[in-house]
């Protein structure tokens, strides 16, 4: 599978619980805070809930 790189670039202070609790589950905790994952299709619904408050980028 592919990997992607995302990075939390907006903070989640005023957000829904839920998306707070999506950011926490794909890793990320503070602002600029990166992870690289594998991109499977549950990985790809939790990012398309939070794209506006992270960085998507394609790993090779």
């Amino acid at each position: 599978m592919a990997k992607i790189k995302i990075t939390q670039v907006k903070s989640a202070i005023d957000r829904p619980e839920r998306q707070k609790k999506t950011l926490r589950a794909l890793g990320l905790t503070k602002l600029h805070d990166s992870r690289e994952i594998e991109e499977t299709p549950q990985i790809a619904g939790m990012v398309r809930k939070v794209v506006h408050l992270i960085k998507v980028e394609k790993e090779s």
